[in-house]
C-alpha cells in the first residue's frame, strides 16, 4: 500500500507527475543572490469539497499589496527549508497549526527574475483543520478556504493582460482577483490532479493599474505569443537543486 493510498485521487494524481508540472518555462539559471522562499499549497475537504488555502496580502504592504496569495515567504535562521518555512509562514498568516498538516512533497523550484526568489511550493493535506484567521493584520487582511470546484470552473477563470502586454491566467473566486504567480501555479497544478476544465481562453481582461507589479505569471506570454523574458521560470536542477519529492505522512 503506497502512503498516499489514503489521499483524494487527484492529490495522488498531483504528487505523482509533481516533478514534471504542465508550467511553460525556460529553464534559467538562478542568480546567486536568490533569496529562498517557501509557499506552502494546502488542500483540505471543507464544507463544500476539497478546498485550498489562499490569503489575501494586506493593503499597507510595500510589495504584493492586497494580491491573493498561498502562505509563504523567505526563509527565516533555523528554518528546516523548504518545508520548515512554508509551515512557520502559514501558521504566523493564517493561523495554521503544523501538527494538523500532513506534507506531502515539494514542486520543483521556481525561480522568478524580477523579484530574485527561488520559491519552493509544499504540497500538504490538512487532516486536522482548524479555524483558519488572520494573523498579523499589517501583513494579512483575510484568509480563505477555497473550494476547488470554484477554482475549475468555468465561469470563473479568464485572463489578465498587463499593462505592458503580457497575459496570465487569473480566478475570480472568494471575492478574489487570483492571478500573477499565485494563478500561474494554481492552473499548473489543477492540470496535474486532472481537475482543469475547458474555459475561454480568448477571454482576456485588463489588468488594473493599481495593482500592476513587476513580477510575471510563470509561463506568462507577449501579446504575439511570445514568452516573457524576465518570466519567473522552474530552475535548473544541477546537483544543489532538489527535485520534485514526497514526503512520508506522519
Amino acid at each position: 500500500m503506497s502512503e498516499l493510498d489514503d489521499l483524494p485521487e487527484f492529490l495522488q494524481r498531483l504528487m505523482a507527475s509533481a516533478a514534471d508540472l504542465p508550467l511553460r518555462h525556460r529553464m534559467q539559471e538562478r542568480t546567486e543572490t536568490a533569496r529562498r522562499s517557501a509557499v506552502l499549497i494546502l488542500f483540505g475537504e471543507g464544507p463544500s469539497g476539497p478546498d485550498v488555502l489562499l490569503i489575501e496580502k494586506s493593503a499597507h504592504l510595500r510589495t504584493h499589496a492586497g494580491q491573493p496569495a498561498f502562505p509563504g515567504g523567505g526563509v527565516d535562521p533555523g528554518d528546516d527549508y523548504p518545508v520548515g518555512t512554508a509551515l512557520r509562514e502559514a501558521q504566523e498568516e493564517a493561523g495554521v497549526d503544523p501538527a494538523g498538516v500532513r506534507v506531502l512533497g515539494t514542486l520543483p523550484e521556481l525561480f522568478l527574475g524580477p523579484s530574485d526568489n527561488l520559491v519552493v511550493p509544499v504540497v500538504a493535506w490538512w487532516e486536522k483543520p482548524t479555524e483558519v484567521v488572520v494573523g498579523d493584520p499589517q501583513e494579512v487582511a483575510r484568509v480563505a478556504r477555497v473550494p476547488l470546484a470554484e477554482l475549475v470552473d468555468p465561469a470563473n477563470r479568464y485572463r489578465l493582460k498587463h499593462p505592458v502586454g503580457f497575459l496570465g491566467p487569473a480566478f475570480a473566486v472568494a471575492d478574489m482577483e487570483v492571478w500573477g504567480f499565485t494563478a500561474g501555479v494554481l492552473e499548473a497544478v489543477l492540470e496535474a490532479a486532472g481537475l482543469a476544465r475547458p474555459w475561454d481562453t480568448t477571454d482576456v481582461r485588463p489588468l488594473d493599474l493599481d495593482k500592476a507589479r513587476p513580477d510575471r505569471v510563470p509561463g506568462s506570454v507577449g501579446e504575439h505569443g511570445t514568452e516573457d523574458s524576465a518570466a519567473p521560470t522552474v530552475a535548473d536542477h544541477g546537483q544543489e537543486d532538489p527535485a520534485a519529492r514526497t514526503v512520508p505522512g506522519r
